[in-house]
């Protein structure tokens, strides 16, 4: 199986994962943004009936990284949601 590079820069699209790999997905991308320095980070569930959205917003809430989360209030609306990381966690 070939490992694919996904570029950390603080925006992750789950588009092109599958569903049962989401947890395991996000838990990495944001431990990788904190590593990083990268603080403010947009993860794209997509709008859908909600099923992604629900899921990573239960991993948000119960996350030692996560200082906050909300819905992206911009153009992508409900389709993404807007996650902010524990600076101390450095």
């Amino acid at each position: 199986m070939d490992v694919v590079e996904y570029p950390i820069d603080g925006s992750l699209d789950l588009h092109m994962f599958a569903p049962k790999d989401v947890p395991s997905v996000v838990e990495e991308y944001l431990a990788e943004c904190l590593k990083r320095g990268i603080f403010d980070v947009k993860i794209v569930h997509g709008k859908g009936r909600g099923v992604l959205r629900r899921t990573v917003h239960a991993l948000l809430e119960r996350h030692p990284l996560v200082q906050d989360f909300k819905i992206d209030s911009g153009p992508s609306s409900w389709g993404a949601t807007l996650v902010r990381l524990k600076a101390e966690q450095i």
